[in-house]
């Protein structure tokens, strides 16, 4: 790491990660802080939910399946051929 990325975060405008960005890769550890180097405030991106620059966490995809009434299907297919 550069000399001048060392004092970016320890001098700079970046706080310390939260507990939920641990294990990211994106963190960055000076001076026996943990920093994100991709965003300044990571209590913020986790506000909401999940951070969306977390490489540590995924999102959760529910698929959910609809139960369709044949009668009715068969009957949009047929007026849409007309």
């Amino acid at each position: 790491m550069k000399a001048n990325e060392t004092v970016k975060y320890s001098a700079g405008p970046f706080q310390p990660i939260s507990e939920k960005c641990e294990g990211c890769d994106r963190v960055v550890v000076e001076e026996a802080t943990s920093y994100c180097k991709t965003y300044a405030q990571p209590a913020a991106k986790w506000r909401l939910g999940l951070c969306n620059f977390a490489t540590h966490a995924k999102p959760e995809i529910n698929i959910v399946k609809v139960r369709i009434n044949p009668l009715k299907a068969s009957k949009r297919a047929s007026s849409r051929r007309k």
